[in-house]
């Protein structure tokens, strides 16, 4: 946090505990925003991270899942009427290109409980980070809510060590990154510009990668799979013993 005030010019700047993959953690972060302030304005929901075996989290969720997506949901949800609307709310769901690496939601099996592998499971949950944002804009836009997902980019961070490709991709992908990727701070360009930017207002529900709206994969735009994700979601959430306010 010193780091983050000296940078920021700003002694406010503050941190509150977060494990996404905790059902409880989600509901208490929700619980702290939203007593000890008076309203959010924008809300970036960023996490990439996956393991090569299958691991639950306490809720008994696949992690990757939980970690990418689902804690995100909860945690959206939960803040919903928190989300200053005057003149228009803002919430940004990093998803990755990685999601046009599987071709649509396992219905019968979201978690991977048969066949779990690390990539395809991190694609299925980036691609659920997608069609949540359609059907955020979809159910609140005309309250004032703008959702949009966001790719940011091969990004040379930590993410590759122990990564969902495991043993030795991850080695050899490491070095590449650093070479090849773009900087953490070229990688956030896209995420602020649709956090803070007037042209994205006409994108709401969209999906942007270089600072620009971009295709996502046809499972990404299907509104019916956003709709039932959506519902999807809200039974794993409330099963996970989590109240949610009627969307």
């Amino acid at each position: 946090m010193t780091e983050l005030r000296r940078l920021s010019g700003n002694e406010s700047v503050r941190s509150v505990e977060l494990d996404l993959a905790d059902l409880r953690s989600v509901e208490r972060c929700a619980d702290e925003l939203i007593s000890s302030t008076d309203g959010i304005d924008v809300l970036v929901n960023n996490a990439g991270g996956a393991v090569p075996e299958r691991r639950l989290t306490v809720q008994g969720v696949e992690e990757t899942f939980a970690s990418n997506y689902l804690g995100h949901y909860a945690l959206t949800r939960l803040l919903l009427a928190h989300l200053r609307r005057d003149p228009l709310a803002r919430v940004v769901n990093v998803s990755s290109n990685g999601h046009k690496y599987t071709k649509g939601i396992r219905w019968e099996d979201p978690t991977f409980e048969d066949g779990y592998s690390g990539l395809p499971a991190y694609a299925n949950a980036k691609l659920a980070q997608i069609l949540f944002t359609r059907e955020l804009a979809h159910r609140f836009g005309e309250s004032g809510l703008h959702a949009s997902a966001v790719h940011p980019g091969f990004v040379a961070s930590n993410f590759y060590h122990n990564s969902h490709m495991g043993g030795v991709m991850s080695i050899l992908t490491m070095p590449i990154a650093r070479i090849f990727g773009r900087s953490p701070e070229q990688g956030a360009e896209t995420v602020i510009q649709v956090a803070t930017g007037d042209e994205v207002v006409s994108t709401n529900g969209g999906y942007w990668a270089n600072c620009k709206p971009a295709t996502a994969s046809a499972a990404a735009t299907d509104d019916e799979s956003a709709g039932r994700l959506w519902e999807l979601s809200e039974r794993m959430v409330t099963d996970g013993g989590i109240t949610l306010p009627a969307s």
